[in-house]
């Protein structure tokens, strides 16, 4: 089919139909398929929720600490590495062109973005509470429980009290 022009192939593993419109999140669909049991978090996960102004650029991918290397040639992604509750708690399946596609929840996004705010910048972790917090796509409970997994509520705890 790929000879015949009726597949692309965009990326090692990845093909898609010849003149398919690809949608917003075209991106994390294709990058779930190459590498299944990664959950996008941090920025990719807060434009995805429609949370902050943040457009990434690449796709922002949380996998198992203990991974092996994964070859991520070809495709636009950053690989965060999380180990036990912080990879598995608060993660979400979604269909995104027909691909299951695992995505941190609004909290935990937030709370990862506490975590690594040193990558992704305090500004954007403020700006993340803020607006969920404006939109009611989180609860304080959401909140303080992923800041616990996450073991940044002492980060997060003069924050939440400001929203409230």
């Amino acid at each position: 089919m790929q000879s015949e022009r009726q597949l692309i192939q965009p990326a090692r593993g990845v093909y898609a139909v010849a003149g398919h419109e690809p949608t917003l999140h075209h991106s994390l669909a294709a990058v779930s398929k190459r590498i299944p049991r990664g959950v996008v978090c941090l920025i990719s996960a807060l434009a995805y929720h429609e949370i902050g102004t943040q457009l990434p650029s690449v796709v922002w991918l949380a996998i198992n600490q203990r991974s092996r290397p994964l070859v991520t040639k070809g495709l636009p992604v950053k690989i965060i590495r999380f180990s036990g509750e912080a990879l598995t708690e608060g993660v979400q399946e979604h269909k995104i062109e027909g691909a299951t596609v695992l995505v941190t929840n609004p909290a935990k996004t937030i709370a990862n973005s506490f975590k690594f705010r040193n990558k992704v910048g305090m500004d954007v972790a403020l700006e993340a509470l803020h607006d969920a917090w404006r939109k009611r796509k989180v609860t304080m409970a959401d909140l303080d429980r992923f800041a616990k997994i996450d073991r940044v509520t002492n980060v997060m705890r003069p924050y939440l009290e400001m929203l409230t």
